[in-house]
């Protein structure tokens, strides 16, 4: 008897944690598989792309608004198909590292997405933001459609009259022509999932913290 119930017991050990594992996968699928019921259903849903520094940071801003149901690292404005993050970073293949945000209009507005845009970088900065160096880092606007176009020229102008910075905007406007690239996955939620690295810790944290501050009001319930 004390052989079967060890034999039992060493069972129920083994068998346990992969049952575990099983229904953290099952619920990672429903979840996911949720989102996407959710986004096809949804044919309200609006697009908007910006390019603001490094995307580890502008990505953790956005996803916290109210009204944004999904944002996506990647790379646009440059000539090379389909890029890799290694040859973004060189800055010879054009491409910005930007954000896709997925939106919902009747919740935010574009002009309120324009507004954390300017909050979250220095827009006065050419072709980096800090220590991050390089056409890839560069600010930029790219819009979907002549709506976009005409609100980002007209928050551009805003934001030069408004005596906020001591050097012009270089925030550069340009039309996205599908031209963006979904960036590697492990780039997806890299602030959440790394946040005692050294980079994120120094850089992404203070930046997060003023954004919050000012964006208090529409941020998600879970981050206010």
């Amino acid at each position: 008897m004390d052989v079967t119930m060890s034999i039992k017991s060493f069972l129920v050990l083994l068998i346990f944690p992969m049952m575990m594992n099983c229904q953290e996968k099952t619920s990672k699928i429903k979840n996911n598989q949720s989102k996407k019921t959710i986004m096809n259903q949804d044919k309200n849903l609006e697009k908007a792309t910006f390019g603001a520094g490094c995307f580890w940071c502008i990505e953790a801003a956005f996803d916290q608004l109210e009204g944004v149901k999904e944002v996506k690292s990647g790379y646009a404005g440059g000539h090379k198909v389909n890029p890799t993050y290694k040859e973004v970073t060189t800055g010879k293949t054009g491409h910005a590292e930007v954000i896709q945000v997925t939106y919902d209009p009747n919740e935010i507005s574009y002009e309120t997405l324009l507004d954390a845009f300017w909050v979250i970088h220095d827009p006065t900065q050419l072709n980096r933001q800090g220590n991050d160096i390089g056409t890839q880092y560069r600010s930029e606007i790219f819009y979907h459609n002549d709506t976009q176009k005409e609100l980002a020229e007209a928050s551009i102008n805003q934001e030069n009259a408004s005596g906020k910075y001591a050097k012009p905007i270089v925030t550069k406007l340009s039309a996205l022509n599908d031209n963006f690239y979904p960036a590697e996955d492990y780039h997806t939620d890299y602030y959440e999932l790394n946040k005692t690295q050294p980079y994120c810790n120094a850089v992404i944290a203070p930046k997060l913290r003023k954004f919050y501050s000012e964006f208090k009001e529409n941020l998600k319930p879970a981050y206010q």
